[in-house]
């Protein structure tokens, strides 16, 4: 069983709809697997940022193995894959780990609305 970072929930192919693109705020999913170390690596920081914006955004995982029709979905090809959903859409997309504040900054345009 994965452990989370506080803040941050699990989404399944069964639940995806409801929970990400049916969220009244806008959601980053970070898409990962068990077996990536840059995933561990984005744990803390997704935590961190879960709780300091939990105003203005929602944070969720979608494990690509447990999960594999929403990866294909939405053309997953490596992990940790960040994507931010608003109104149901797609809005924004980046690949790999990076640091608190470089995540924070390439949010921002997503957080302060359009």
């Amino acid at each position: 069983m994965t452990t989370y970072a506080e803040g941050v929930a699990e989404v399944t192919d069964e639940d995806f709809d409801t929970e990400v693109l049916g969220a009244g705020l806008p959601v980053l999913v970070k898409f990962t697997a068990e077996w990536c170390p840059p995933c561990r690596q984005m744990k803390p920081v997704l935590g961190a940022i879960a709780v300091e914006e939990a105003e203005r955004l929602r944070i969720v995982e979608v494990d690509v193995d447990r999960s594999p029709e929403t990866a294909l979905k939405y053309g997953i090809l490596g992990t940790p894959t960040f994507m931010v959903f608003r109104g149901g859409e797609p809005v924004k997309s980046m690949v790999g780990a990076r640091p608190k504040r470089r995540l924070l900054a390439e949010l921002e345009d997503v957080l302060d609305g359009d």
